[in-house]
């Protein structure tokens, strides 16, 4: 399995849009389920900190999130634009690959 963590400083005011959007029914996984080899996204929220959240996003195969980004590109790009106003910031934390 491959998955790639995303953590976010969600804006005060913007905590309910983003959970929306991030949940794992939201626009983002709706994007994803187009593209064969996505397992599904997790999304938590600190506990302490509402603003602070993480996103897991597994997909069956680092080619099949790789072919994700080549098919879906533009709309890909076009989300994102669109959430920007969520966020504080956003970072990458990493893309890890389960042990088997």
């Amino acid at each position: 399995m491959y998955l790639i963590i995303w953590e976010y400083r969600v804006k005060a005011d913007r905590v309910n849009d983003f959970e929306r959007v991030y949940n794992p029914g939201g626009a983002w996984a709706e994007l994803f389920k187009k593209s064969r080899g996505y397992l599904g996204t997790e999304l938590l929220r600190d506990e302490e900190n509402l603003q602070r959240c993480v996103t897991i996003d597994r997909w069956d195969t680092k080619e099949d999130y790789e072919s994700f980004l080549s098919q879906w590109e533009k709309e890909y790009k076009a989300l994102d634009a669109q959430c920007e106003g969520l966020t504080e910031s956003e970072s990458c934390l990493g893309k890890w690959v389960s042990a088997r």
